[in-house]
């Protein structure tokens, strides 16, 4: 009885809440843990190794998108440049983020877990993982 009551349950949220998304327009994408992440290989624009994942919105099209990117140890991911603003969170692992046209290890500010990024004009930016462990950031771009 008790698991029969608790489909009853779930189906009538679920019912409610699309009820609910199709009378106000609202959208929520909801990963519930890191088990739901799934990963791919990044673009060869990055380096080999790279995989991401594409949490929200579209890279491709005008907009805001949200994006978690997974460096191996000791990438490097060359000097380029965002059309919009990028917000990027360390998740795990470290690594370096400089800006500047030509990469300076010695200047570059150590990320770690937590660590925060805002760039709101998009000069030349460096990221660099001297580590021997992978890195993980979650990027906003806006």
């Amino acid at each position: 009885m008790r698991a029969t009551y608790g489909a009853v349950a779930a189906m009538l949220v679920a019912i409610s809440g699309q009820i609910a998304m199709a009378e106000d327009g609202a959208q929520m994408i909801l990963m519930p843990g890191a088990a739901s992440v799934q990963w791919q290989p990044g673009p060869a624009s990055l380096p080999q190794g790279t995989q991401l994942v594409v949490l929200a919105g579209d890279p491709g099209k005008p907009g805001p998108f949200v994006l978690r990117v997974k460096f191996p140890p000791n990438t490097m991911v060359a000097p380029h440049t965002h059309a919009t603003a990028e917000n990027l969170t360390v998740l795990t692992g470290d690594f370096y983020h400089e800006m500047g046209g030509t990469l300076d290890k010695a200047r570059g500010d150590h990320m770690q877990p937590g660590g925060f990024v805002y760039l709101d004009t998009q000069p030349d930016v460096w990221t660099f993982n001297c580590g021997h462990q992978s890195a993980s950031a979650l990027l906003k771009l806006t």
